[in-house]
C-alpha cells in the first residue's frame, strides 16, 4: 500500500513540474498561442466540447472501436497461440507467413485497409485487430511454452478433458505472459484507432485533432490530445486492475 501511495506522490509531483513548466513557457516566456496555448485555454476548450456534448460522443467512438479491436485481437492471439503450442507441425507451416505480418508495418497498410473494406469502422477495426493481434499471441505463446510439464502430467492423472486442460490449468498458467502482450497491444490500439480516424473519419479523436489543426484552433488540439493521454492512462489502469483480479491465484501461492 505504501508503495502505491508513493507511486501516486511521483506521478503527482510530475504533473505538477509539468503543468509549471507549461504555464512558464506561455507566461512569462511569452510564447505565442497558435504554437502553445495555455493550460487554461486548453482547459477551457476542453470544458467546451465537453459541455457541449461533442467530446464525449469522439470520445466513446474511439474507446468502442479499441476495445472491441483488443477483445478480438486478444482472442484471436491466444486462440491461434495455443494451437501452435499444441500442434508443433502446424506451428511450421504458420510460422512463416505469420512473421511476413508481423514485419509489415501496420501504419504503412492503415491506406490498403481503407480501400480494402472502406472507410466505415471495420477498417479502423481491422487496424486495431492488427496492431493488438501480435504482442498478445507473442506473449500467449511464451505463457503455453512455459507451463511445466507436470501440470500436463497432473492434468492426464486428472482425466481432465482438452477443454477443461486448457481453462482450468492452461490459461491460467499463461495469463502473465497474455496481459504483457495485451498492454502492449493496449498502446497500440490507442495509436491505430487515433491514425486510423485521422485517414478517413468525421468522428473519433483523432478527427478532431484534425479538424482543430486544419482550422487553427491550438488549445482545441491540445485538449484532444490531453484526451487521447488520458484515455491511454485509464486503459493501462483498467488492465492492471484486472489483471490483479485474474492473477490474484498468484499473491495466495507465493504466501
Amino acid at each position: 500500500m505504501s508503495g502505491r501511495f508513493s507511486a501516486a506522490i511521483d506521478y503527482t509531483l510530475a504533473l505538477a513540474v509539468l503543468l509549471f513548466a507549461w504555464w512558464l513557457a506561455t507566461g512569462p516566456m511569452g510564447l505565442p498561442t497558435y504554437l502553445l496555448p495555455s493550460p487554461l485555454r486548453t482547459w477551457n476548450a476542453l470544458v467546451t466540447i465537453a459541455l457541449t456534448g461533442e467530446l464525449w460522443r469522439h470520445l466513446g467512438f474511439t474507446l468502442q472501436n479499441i476495445v472491441l479491436g483488443l477483445i478480438l485481437g486478444c482472442i484471436a492471439g491466444i486462440a491461434i497461440a495455443y494451437v501452435m503450442t499444441r500442434f508443433p507441425k502446424l506451428a511450421v507451416w504458420l510460422d512463416g507467413p505469420l512473421v511476413i505480418l508481423q514485419t509489415a508495418p501496420k501504419i504503412a497498410l492503415a491506406p490498403l485497409f481503407i480501400v480494402w473494406f472502406g472507410f466505415g469502422v471495420l477498417s479502423k477495426i481491422v487496424l486495431i485487430f492488427s496492431l493488438v493481434f501480435f504482442p498478445v499471441f507473442v506473449g500467449a505463446v511464451a505463457g503455453f511454452r512455459a507451463l511445466d510439464p507436470k501440470m500436463k502430467d497432473l492434468s492426464k492423472l486428472l482425466g481432465l478433458s482438452s477443454i477443461q486442460r486448457f481453462r482450468q490449468i492452461e490459461l491460467p498458467a499463461a495469463m502473465p505472459e497474455i496481459f504483457v502482450g495485451l498492454k502492449i497491444g493496449a498502446v497500440q490500439a490507442l495509436v491505430g484507432a487515433v491514425l486510423a480516424e485521422w485517414m478517413s473519419g468525421k468522428v473519433g479523436l483523432g478527427y478532431l485533432m484534425t479538424f482543430a489543426s486544419a482550422t487553427y484552433k491550438t488549445p482545441l488540439l491540445f485538449a484532444a490530445v490531453l484526451m487521447t493521454v488520458v484515455l491511454g492512462l485509464l486503459l493501462h489502469v483498467a488492465l492492471t486492475i484486472l489483471e490483479r483480479r485474474l492473477l490474484s491465484w498468484k499473491g495466495a501461492a507465493r504466501g
